[in-house]
C-alpha cells in the first residue's frame, strides 16, 4: 500500500536538493532550522534525498544531525557542528571538514577516503569500520592514544 504521507516527504526532499544554494538556505530559515545550513550544499541523489526526508519530517523536534548514509562527498564543511551527529555510512570521501566540530559523532563505516580534518574536534568518536586511507587529521585533537594507532593503521595521516 502506498503511503501518501511518506510520497509528500520524498517529493517535499526532492523539491528541496532540486534548488539552488540560496533557495535552499530560505527554505531551512522558513523552517527553523538555518543552523543546518550544511543541507544546502549536498547533491541531489537517493542517498540525500532519504537524509533529508529525515530532517523535514520533523524540524522542530531536530536536536542532533541524522546524516545516517549521506553524500557529503567533495564538499567544503568548513567549521561544521556534527556535535553528536550520526554519520554512520555516510560518504565524505574527499571532503573538508577542517576546524569542524565532532564530538560524540559516530562515523561507524563512514568512508573519509583523501578526506581533510585537520584542526577538528574529535573527542569520544566512533571510528568502527571507517574507512580513513589518506585522511588528513592534523594533530588528532581528542582523539585517544588507540583511537590514533588504530586510524594509522587504516591509512590516517597525522601531521604532529
Amino acid at each position: 500500500m502506498l503511503n501518501i504521507a511518506n510520497l509528500e516527504l520524498r517529493e517535499q526532499s526532492t523539491y528541496f536538493l532540486e534548488k539552488n544554494y540560496e533557495q535552499r538556505l530560505q527554505i531551512l530559515k522558513q523552517l527553523g532550522i538555518a543552523r543546518y545550513d550544511f543541507l544546502a550544499k549536498m547533491r541531489l541523489n537517493e542517498a540525500n534525498i532519504v537524509c533529508i526526508s529525515r530532517f523535514l519530517a520533523h524540524p522542530n523536534q531536530l536536536k542532533f544531525p541524522n546524516l545516517m548514509g549521506a553524500d557529503l562527498s567533495d564538499l567544503e564543511l568548513e567549521g561544521v557542528n556534527f556535535i553528536r551527529g550520526n554519520l554512520s555510512w555516510a560518504n565524505l570521501k574527499g571532503s573538508s571538514l577542517v576546524d569542524a566540530d565532532l564530538i560524540f559523532a559516530n562515523f561507524t563505516g563512514a568512508d573519509f577516503t583523501d578526506a581533510n580534518l585537520r584542526g577538528a574536534t574529535l573527542n569520544e568518536t566512533i571510528w568502527l569500520k571507517a574507512l580513513v586511507e589518506k585522511c588528513n587529521f592534523g594533530e588528532g585533537v581528542g582523539l585517544s592514544t588507540q583511537q590514533r594507532q588504530d586510524l594509522l593503521m587504516c591509512g590516517a595521516i597525522f601531521n604532529c
